[in-house]
């Protein structure tokens, strides 16, 4: 329903507009386009438009220059309740561009609505930073699951390690069912039974509080992974409360008295190729002093768009976020260097390395 707590009279800002749509879907690379259904969408998270940003400002108010005959028939049903139909938006990350429904939108905002029914359209980023790689595996979840909450995690490929505990969740719904689960229902059943209550612990133990640079679903994939994954341990048709709780307060108890120290168990690998330029002749001195830093492994000068080639392996506990721990490396020790003119960090997506012979 429409929270309505009555119009407004705020002045327009005639030396501001709507955000476009197209300068954004470009600024962004957001051209993997998804359809998310109708929901409601909070107002204030509409920001831009696709054809009509000139008329509108930043607020979605109709400018000087524009008709309001318009706006003023759809304001007058809107207060008699009439139904218009849910606009037609394009998400790109967190905000909302509007395709059909520009007068909609400003209507609804003068009424002092809070939301508004809309029919979305997400375009997802196809560039390969860190956080278009983490909003990429996001869209991927929510499209194969569709669960009626979001679930936020902070790190590549941990919502692959939940795509395979729902796949796994499945299998047994199957096999005690004797009947075919949608790939949809079993994540529900998950959500509802396994991840839900697991949160719960997370949070009633105040875990979360010790982490606060992690979020509680960071903590669900990191426990469950060494507790179910790699040990195991879990078994289904144990109630989840019977296998996790008293693991729980142990884990939380280790951690309150190990925060101060190294986490040897929490450690992860961290793959990394650097594509740099350098300054003319100062290529062969660059390598020398990249080639001794620790976390470097290889080194390459290389012909064609770049000049040199660079294997980084880091490492991170659940305290530290990749992006945070890559950055740092490359602000800190390379970046810094005399004669480097710009760098480029690649992160491995799927790899196939051969052993030695």
């Amino acid at each position: 329903m429409l929270n309505r707590r009555g119009s407004t009279d705020s002045p327009v800002d005639e030396n501001s507009k709507a955000k476009s749509f197209k300068e954004q879907q470009k600024a962004e690379a957001a051209y993997d386009s998804h359809d998310r259904g109708t929901r409601y969408v909070a107002l204030d998270r509409i920001t831009g438009s696709v054809g009509r940003y000139n008329d509108f400002d930043s607020q979605f108010r109709l400018r000087q220059r524009a008709s309001s005959e318009r706006l003023r028939w759809i304001r007058d049903a809107m207060r008699q309740g009439r139904n218009l139909g849910p606009v037609k938006l394009y998400q790109i990350k967190n905000e909302f561009y509007v395709l059909d429904g520009n007068h909609r939108i400003a209507a609804a905002k003068e009424l002092g609505q809070d939301e508004i029914l809309a029919h979305i359209v997400e375009l997802v980023p196809t560039d390969n930073s860190l956080q278009s790689i983490l909003y990429r595996e996001r869209a991927e979840f929510a499209d194969r699951t569709r669960l009626p909450v979001e679930i936020n995690v902070t790190e590549v490929s941990q919502y692959a390690h939940l795509l395979d505990q729902i796949s796994e969740h499945r299998d047994f719904l199957q096999q005690a069912g004797e009947e075919t689960v949608a790939f949809e229902d079993a994540a529900q059943d998950w959500f509802k039974t396994i991840y839900r209550p697991l949160c719960n612990i997370i949070k009633k133990g105040r875990l979360d509080d010790s982490f606060p640079a992690r979020t509680v679903a960071d903590l669900y994939a990191y426990i469950t992974l060494h507790q179910w994954k790699e040990g195991r341990k879990r078994r289904y048709g144990i109630g989840i409360g019977k296998l996790i709780q008293n693991d729980m307060e142990a884990f939380g108890k280790k951690m309150d008295e190990l925060k101060d120290s190294e986490y040897p168990e929490m450690k992860r690998g961290i793959t990394v190729f650097i594509l740099m330029n350098v300054q003319a002749k100062k290529e062969i001195k660059l390598m020398e002093k990249i080639y001794e830093l620790e976390p470097v492994r290889e080194i390459h000068s290389v012909h064609g768009d770049v000049d040199i080639l660079v294997k980084v392996e880091l490492t991170r506990d659940l305290l530290t976020s990749d992006a945070e721990i890559i950055s740092q490396f490359v602000h800190e020790k390379v970046r810094q260097l005399p004669g480097v003119s710009s760098t480029t960090t690649l992160i491995p997506g799927i790899s196939k390395i051969k052993g030695p012979e």
